[in-house]
């Protein structure tokens, strides 16, 4: 295996789950009567460029189908999120009636709604027909295409240029990221933005956050990898920020390197420097992460094993796919954790995959008044325990298992 961006051989294993089914690839009742495909879940780092990466066993198409089950629209903190960067790039950017803004797998129009409600022409690029179509619902004019220089060049020959792109959570998501970088360089006008954010590799290292590896990952990003990769294809940094988002995540800010001329932060060279004496660009970084990931799952295993022994009724909260991954690497079935609970329709009646765990609507848990109740987006666990707060009117206890097992 080599770099999917320098060509380098690939031998330093940063992280190896086993291996699991792709983790937004939900079952119907019927194909329970079917066998799974299974992946393995290996991830490597070039020791080159420094990406962090994983096997390539399944392409994009067989991971984001025209049935994909996330949108984005179902959390609130996410929608709040989106209207505060809206409106951030508004004021930063003087975008106006005469901007056009486009958003790179902008899911069922989550963010673009805020910049179509400014009055700002915009246009969603999303390949999953399920998310295009409530976008579209929306009002949005949205492209059912994959990403890459060839459409942002034809956008650009159409008068469709942009003065600002958006990428959020997508950079991870893509099998070629030269060929997805240099699509925004394509797509830019010449002092035109481009922004992405993404976790950082920094943070899911120091919180052990590792059931964000998923097959739909296929890098995993700190500030020193992405300059290089956009360096590469196009692009200059010249700011970033930290968010809370997913578990931390950063918001990097890059121009044309033919044409930007904006000077760079003194935050970029901040968390270059941060990023170095953390030793993210050599081998020994990388080595414990393994250990820690197998001491949250046989922490997670004894509790359920536990609860089940002293006869507390358990269930889970959010069919996410990094709950996929905990549930997959750990063996978790449904004599441990007979249900989860997600609010987003799409999900409810069906099984998680390789699990094949129960997804059931909110009013399930209600009836069932659980002893405890497994936050598996632990990301979002202020606003689940918001909003399930009347089980603590029965007793019950939250648990998360990530960074580490606590009952709250």
């Amino acid at each position: 295996m080599t770099c999917r961006h320098c060509g380098a051989p690939l031998r330093l294993t940063f992280l190896d789950l086993g291996a699991a089914p792709p983790s937004n690839a939900y079952l119907g009742a019927e194909a329970l009567r079917a066998p799974e495909t299974w992946f393995p879940l290996r991830l490597m780092a070039c020791e080159r460029c420094w990406l962090v990466q994983t096997e390539d066993y399944a392409g994009r198409e067989a991971l984001f189908t025209e049935d994909y089950a996330y949108f984005s629209s179902f959390s609130a903190s996410w929608l709040a999120h989106s209207q505060a960067y809206v409106e951030q790039m508004i004021a930063r950017l003087g975008l106006g009636p005469a901007s056009h803004v486009v958003e790179v797998a902008s899911n069922d129009g989550y963010l673009l709604q805020f910049v179509q409600a400014a009055g700002i022409p915009c246009t969603g690029i999303e390949p999953t027909r399920s998310t295009a179509a409530a976008a579209r619902a929306k009002g949005i004019e949205t492209i059912e295409e994959f990403f890459g220089v060839a459409l942002g060049r034809r956008l650009a020959a159409a008068g469709k240029a942009a003065d600002l792109t958006a990428a959020n959570n997508v950079l991870a998501h893509v099998p070629d990221i030269n060929d997805f970088v240099g699509g925004f360089a394509a797509l830019l006008k010449p002092e035109g933005v481009a922004t992405f954010e993404f976790p950082h590799l920094m943070r899911m290292v120091a919180e052990n956050q590792f059931d964000t590896a998923y097959h739909e990952h296929y890098s995993y990003l700190s500030l020193t990898a992405v300059r290089r990769i956009f360096a590469g294809n196009g692009l200059a940094v010249f700011d970033v920020e930290e968010l809370p988002t997913h578990g931390g995540s950063l918001r990097v800010f890059a121009q044309r390197a033919d044409t930007g001329r904006r000077a760079v932060s003194e935050a970029v060279t901040a968390m270059l420097a941060r990023e170095a004496g953390l030793g993210m660009a050599g081998p020994d970084y990388y080595a414990g992460f393994q250990r820690a990931a197998e001491r949250v799952k046989d922490d997670f295993v004894a509790f359920l094993i536990e609860a089940k022994r002293q006869g507390l009724r358990v269930g889970a909260y959010g069919a996410a796919a990094k709950g996929n991954t905990l549930m997959n690497f750990a063996g978790i079935r449904p004599d441990l954790l007979p249900y989860v609970v997600d609010r987003n329709p799409a999900k409810q009646g069906k099984f998680m995959p390789g699990s094949r765990i129960p997804i059931v609507g909110e009013a399930h848990l209600l009836a069932d008044r659980p002893d405890r109740i497994v936050i598996l987006p632990w990301n979002l666990k202020a606003e689940v325990m918001g909003q399930l707060e009347e089980a603590r009117g029965w007793g019950a206890k939250f648990v998360v298992a990530v960074p580490k097992l606590e009952v709250l």
